[in-house]
């Protein structure tokens, strides 16, 4: 029993420290290039194409995620000019990443729909694109493909946790051992 005891009370003092961590080691390294601003699984878009570019834009609290593509080809243009303008906002997308673009909002957009010009100037190619971004509805919060967040895998470890130390001492009782 004491070996049980000892190893589940290892077990509870180690949960905390591995529930909220990440899977980095700690310390960041020079020269990596930021991610884009992650975006959440239902939230608000606007979506247009031309014969040149497709811009998929994208409402990520108070940034707005401009993604453009080739159109023929869905390759992402990189190093393009990027401008929003309506629903209150004007103003240049700044580049996150090859054919993504993140534009900060001052404050956040009013339930409404709101009718967006994108410019894009990429090489010798602009064009201006017009798309509605739909702020009306509810945003849907993330979760992987399994609908499960991360919240419910720690929740979930640690019931498995507790439930084998159980049986561990149920068997040991029953075998005589307590």
């Amino acid at each position: 029993m004491m070996q049980a005891g000892a190893l589940l009370l290892a077990a509870a003092l180690a949960f905390p420290a591995w529930a909220g961590g990440d899977a980095s080691d700690g310390h960041t390294h020079a020269g990596e290039t930021p991610a884009p601003v992650p975006v959440t699984a239902g939230a608000p878009r606007a979506v247009a194409a031309t014969e040149d570019f497709e811009v998929v834009a994208i409402l990520d609290g108070k940034h707005l995620v401009v993604y453009v593509d080739r159109f023929a080809s869905n390759e992402p243009v990189a190093k393009a000019k990027v401008e929003v303008e309506g629903a209150g906002l004007k103003g240049l997308a700044s580049e996150a990443a090859p054919g993504t673009y993140v534009m900060d909002l001052a404050a956040a957009l009013a339930p409404a729909k709101h009718a967006l010009t994108i410019s894009i100037e990429a090489g010798d190619t602009a064009d201006l694109l017009s798309a509605t971004l739909d702020t009306s509805q509810p945003v849907i919060a993330a979760a992987d493909a399994h609908g499960w967040t991360r919240r419910t895998v720690w929740i979930v470890a640690a019931l498995l946790l507790l439930a084998a130390g159980a049986l561990l001492v149920i068997r040991r009782r029953k075998a005589g051992g307590i």
